[in-house]
């Protein structure tokens, strides 16, 4: 008679919405994994219809508290695409600076806070801190620089109200950008340390084979444009993409799943920018990660913490680069006039890329309205990391193999709201 084990999850608690994750285990052998996510409707594409376009960054910034700044960038662009207007260097630079501030706070928060207590055996960061209080101040040093780029360059840390389609209400001083400097230094060091700490992390052992998507640029690490690429030979446009991906629905769970049309899943995120345009990043980045062991083709996905540190120093590094070139835009926007048409939007998000699409009328109004998240993008390839998972692992206990299964969706990011204790296990054994 076959043995079954059945490990079921009713409610994932602390992230983005509802969801359950179901595992069935047969003579050693995974033959059900399912991650359903009951997201509540959010309406925010509904929202923009019938407003004006020049209101879409403010309120895009409202999906997401820790990256508003992908979905104002990525609003902007697609407004801006819509319109025929182009901003100048200095405007880029700037968006490109404000970025940064989030992956500084966004990826520090990720690292040190969701995802090392589940490496180094403690139930939270809090715990953490009480027997190495040294190292989460670190981290909360670096988050507190990137939140502070966000409030110079955004007008205020969460939801910035700075970002305008064009470029910005305000475009900072020298001055005041200055005075991040020796924190942004303070917090280069602690990335590069953060490098070494993951470095040394015991990685479970999981190699996946993936179609790896992210932006691209020919002489920049891609964060806030580009093109669309893979390391399986597409390259597009943004323009382009819902000729390659669609969206659907699948019977156990209400979140969209996202796949290339005739591909298959894919992944985005931090391992899939690091394989396609890791030699452009920074040479103080590209140093950390030699040292710290990187390949270029990394397809463990637990290790993508290690990446995640890598962007630290890269994102700190330019950080700096950025404030030390620095020239005020003159004026800190472009004149936009609507016209009716579509315009496509692309940024790398912390957690992958987010696209947008608006269709505009005459008169600016937005028409309709299309945003899909990174989290999404990446569901089926979690459940495809989660059957790997189970299919190595399956012998371990079941709290253990909670803990991995744990691990392995907490390697993406999914949700701020994410924690440590988010899976409660209902086991079944026959």
């Amino acid at each position: 008679m076959a043995k079954t084990r059945t490990l079921r999850t009713d409610y994932l608690a602390r992230v983005e919405g509802e969801g359950a994750m179901l595992v069935k285990i047969r003579d050693g052998k995974p033959v059900d994994v399912k991650l359903r996510i009951y997201e509540p409707p959010r309406f925010f594409e509904a929202f923009l219809r019938g407003r004006r376009f020049t209101e879409a960054p403010d309120i895009t910034a409202r999906i997401c508290g820790i990256c508003p700044v992908a979905y104002q960038v990525s609003s902007v662009n697609a407004m801006e695409d819509a319109c025929g207007v182009e901003v100048g260097p200095q405007i880029r630079a700037l968006r490109r600076l404000l970025y940064c501030g989030e992956w500084i706070e966004s990826h520090a928060l990720h690292v040190f806070m969701l995802h090392a207590p589940d490496f180094l055996g403690y139930a939270s960061a809090i715990e953490l801190a009480k027997d190495d209080r040294a190292l989460v101040e670190r981290a909360l040093h670096m988050k507190k620089t990137g939140n502070e780029i966000m409030r110079a360059i955004g007008g205020r840390e969460v939801h910035p109200i700075n970002v305008r389609v064009g470029g910005f209400y305000r475009a900072p001083t020298g001055h005041e950008l200055a005075a991040l400097v020796d924190d942004l230094e303070r917090a280069r060091e602690f990335a590069l340390e953060t490098v070494r700490f993951a470095a040394g992390l015991d990685y479970p052992q999981l190699e996946q084979d993936y179609e790896l998507v992210a932006l691209s640029e020919p002489d920049a690490y891609a964060v806030e444009d580009g093109r669309l690429v893979s390391n399986r030979g597409l390259d597009i446009p943004v323009s382009e993409y819902e000729q390659h991906f669609v969206e659907e629905h699948v019977e156990w769970s209400n979140a969209l799943h996202s796949r290339l049309i005739e591909r298959g899943n894919y992944l985005v995120g931090p391992l899939a920018r690091w394989a396609l345009s890791g030699d452009r990043m920074t040479p103080l980045a590209r140093e950390a990660a030699r040292d710290a062991g990187l390949g270029r083709d990394e397809r463990n996905p637990f290790r993508s913490i290690l990446v995640r540190s890598v962007e630290l120093v890269f994102a700190a590094d330019e950080a700096l680069r950025l404030i030390a070139a620095y020239e005020p835009p003159e004026p800190s926007f472009v004149e936009v006039v609507p016209r009716a048409g579509v315009g496509y939007g692309c940024s790398e998000a912390p957690r992958g890329l987010c696209w947008h699409r608006y269709e505009l009328d005459e008169n600016g109004l937005i028409l309709d309205a299309k945003i899909v998240p990174p989290t999404s993008q990446n569901q089926k390839t979690i459940e495809s990391d989660l059957h790997g998972v189970v299919e190595r692992y399956a012998d371990l206990p079941d709290d253990e193999l909670s803990l991995r299964c744990e691990q392995a969706i907490r390697n993406y990011d999914p949700c701020i709201s994410c924690a440590t204790h988010f899976l409660k296990l209902e086991v079944d054994r026959r």
